[in-house]
């Protein structure tokens, strides 16, 4: 028998090995169970995958991020042939893989029940019991028009491939513009066809290689993302390399629901969601207030110290500014739709950018004027579908901290570095220290400007990015269409990433406007355009530290920093007097003067998250001192006046955890 020789990749290394012709990838990796599929020359493949001579492979595992895709793509198919098997009716959606998990659209008579989705999970357990095997083959477009003939939704993707008519939809089974259709078929032990779909794969070679799954629920969506197709149902799931993974997903998940800032914020009396405003537009009430004016005022104050100037710019403008910006021919979707007054089109602001430009341009600059930062709170509005509307991590109308740096080209990297150093310092500031950066890059299709310029501006990015020494994941094609950028992602406290601050290196917004400034020897030069958020949407990230602290804000950042309770109401006018001393340190403090007992006034106290308890009693007065009851549950007993307000100050101005 003949021999090719292939090179097996492991990590950065390739050693030759010479197998029999025919080998498979399978009997490659036969002694790794936990290799479900092979990456070859780079692409993903099946097991049953053939290999040629000088192939390039490498096993991909279940439990690394794209062996888990895997995993839950196949569970997608699980899931849809148990759906159609129980439901005949049902039409075929899409089912792709997502973050945690993955998902299927059907079209179908009634939407799912709780009991509808026990029984397709039951199901699903006895498919993969089973263990009905995944196979692979190419068909032409006429052969899969004609297998799929009862499927409407799939006729139509297949009448999309390769025909410039957009995207096909998120985690559609053809690519825009692909060559080749395939079809996964699904089969019994006995070797009798049990069903088939659309994909482009790969999958686990069984069903028995997905070792742990849940149904979680279901809701519905509109067919690929536009309101004006028809409303179809979605089941989503989740699945993992093993039960232990799933139980440990479930648990994080069971924290993640003590921590939503949605259930938090009504709790803590934080902000509100009034039906009578709409969907997406939060009010902040006076605690919610509070916190969001002290994350201001400290955002304001290390501006200033980097040198910012802070402008103001109106909510609404004449369409003619997002003409020239470009935001009308590349944003129109996500904006609200046009008022009319004084015979012109105004919209309502989706970025705060092209004013800023506006201001630049207001007066001739001179290259002595940069790097030149101007700094808005601009609260802008986008029009965001109701599915993906999500209380504050997800709104439509939002305040951004918008910063946009004008520089020469020779600036353009050190102001790269200084803004992202700036940006990671602030976000340890407020308790996130763990970060990795992304770097997302140019889209095939939707850009402006020139190759060399997003070649050049990409590179810098990506210069910066690796100085900083934390780990850079690249985002291919995920760039807004003036630009590339790097986003900071940052964990919280129970390992959830969350995109966080955003720098935009931007060549074309300033040829767009005609930007200029005088340069050294008096020509006219174009300004590179920085564009930076550090939270990104006040909203958000005020979100997102409701959730890492699960309301229990550090005391720098608490409503309420401080409340007296006393034993007794004889006691009240001692810690008034206390809680004014305070109140001259800059303290955030209250006196709970209630006809409630002390021990309610302190579950009270625990329930709102107030990092500190002052409890004064007959001792207490006599020895000039108070007791201490943290939110731990720790005491300390008869602490002195002044060591305590020193305490609650030091905790404050230190921003220390407490």
């Amino acid at each position: 028998m003949s021999e090719v020789s292939i090179s097996i990749i492991d990590g950065a290394a390739g050693a030759q090995r010479s197998v029999p012709a025919g080998t498979t990838a399978a009997e490659l990796f036969a002694e790794d169970r936990a290799v479900i599929a092979a990456r070859v020359n780079g692409a993903q493949r099946d097991l049953a995958h053939v290999l040629d001579a000088g192939d390039e492979v490498a096993g991909i595992r279940n439990d690394e991020p794209d062996g888990l895709a895997i995993v839950r793509h196949s569970a997608a198919h699980v899931l849809a042939q148990a759906v159609q098997e129980l439901f005949p009716k049902s039409k075929l959606g899409i089912g792709p893989p997502i973050e945690n998990g993955f998902y299927y659209d059907f079209d179908v008579e009634t939407p799912f029940t709780p009991d509808d989705l026990k029984r397709i999970e039951k199901r699903m357990q006895e498919l993969i019991k089973a263990r009905q095997t995944f196979s692979r083959r190419e068909v032409s477009d006429d052969e899969a028009r004609a297998e799929l003939a009862d499927e409407p939704y799939k006729l139509e993707l297949i009448g999309l491939k390769g025909s410039g008519a957009g995207d096909a939809g998120e985690g559609a089974e053809v690519e825009v513009g692909a060559g080749q259709l395939t079809i996964y078929d699904n089969h019994r032990k006995d070797g009798s066809l049990a069903w088939k779909d659309l994909c482009r794969g790969p999958h686990v070679p069984q069903m028995g290689d997905i070792p742990a799954f849940k149904l979680m629920r279901s809701a519905a969506a509109y067919w690929r993302g536009s309101e004006k197709n028809p409303m179809l149902q979605r089941v989503y799931g989740t699945a993992w390399e093993s039960r232990d993974a799933l139980k440990d997903y479930q648990t994080r998940l069971e924290e993640a629901a003590k921590r939503d800032h949605r259930k938090l914020g009504a709790e803590l009396d934080l902000f509100s969601f009034p039906d009578e405003i709409g969907s997406g537009l939060a009010v902040f009430h006076p605690k919610g207030g509070t916190i969001r004016r002290v994350m201001e005022d400290y955002s304001r104050q290390k501006h200033i110290e980097g040198g910012y100037e802070f402008v103001n710019t109106p909510h609404i403008t004449k369409a003619q500014l997002f003409e020239t910006s470009g935001h009308l021919e590349w944003y129109a979707e996500g904006m609200f739709a046009p008022m009319q007054m004084d015979g012109a089109d105004y919209y309502l602001k989706p970025m705060n950018c092209p004013f800023h430009n506006l201001i630049f341009r207001s007066s001739g600059r001179s290259y002595r004027e940069l790097p030149l930062r101007l700094f808005e709170f601009g609260t802008v509005y986008r029009n965001e579908k109701s599915g993906v509307v999500h209380g504050l991590t997800r709104a439509r109308g939002f305040t951004q901290d918008d910063a946009h740096i004008y520089c020469t080209r020779g600036q353009m990297r050190d102001e790269l570095t200084t803004t992202l150093r700036f940006v990671l310092d602030l976000l340890r500031d407020y308790g996130l220290n763990d970060f990795y950066l992304e770097l997302s890059t140019k889209d095939p299709v939707k850009f402006v400007g020139s190759a060399e310029d997003w070649a050049e501006a990409t590179e810098v990015l990506r210069e910066v990015a690796v100085s900083e020494g934390l780990e850079l994941v690249m985002d291919s094609g995920g760039a807004a269409f003036y630009g590339p950028k790097i986003s900071v992602q940052a964990k919280d406290a129970i390992g959830r990433t969350w995109q966080m601050s955003t720098i935009q290196l931007d060549f074309n917004l300033p040829e767009r406007f005609e930007l200029e400034f005088q340069s050294a020897d008096g020509s006219r030069q174009r300004p590179v355009m920085i564009h930076r958020a550090l939270f990104g949407s006040i909203e958000r990230f005020f979100g997102v530290l409701v959730e890492h602290y699960a309301g229990a804000f550090p005391p720098w950042l608490a409503p309420v920093q401080a409340v007296g309770i006393p034993i007794a109401d004889e006691h009240l006018p001692y810690l008034r007097e206390v809680a004014a001393q305070l109140r001259a340190q800059g303290i955030r403090v209250e006196v709970d003067d209630a006809d409630d007992r002390m021990q309610k006034k302190i579950r009270n106290a625990q329930k709102q998250k107030i990092p500190f308890m002052m409890l004064a009693g007959d001792e207490d007065v006599a020895a000039g001192a108070v007791s201490f009851r943290y939110r731990s549950g720790e005491q300390k007993n008869t602490v002195p006046v002044a060591d305590a307000i020193a305490e609650i100050v030091a905790a404050v101005r230190d921003r220390v955890q407490v």
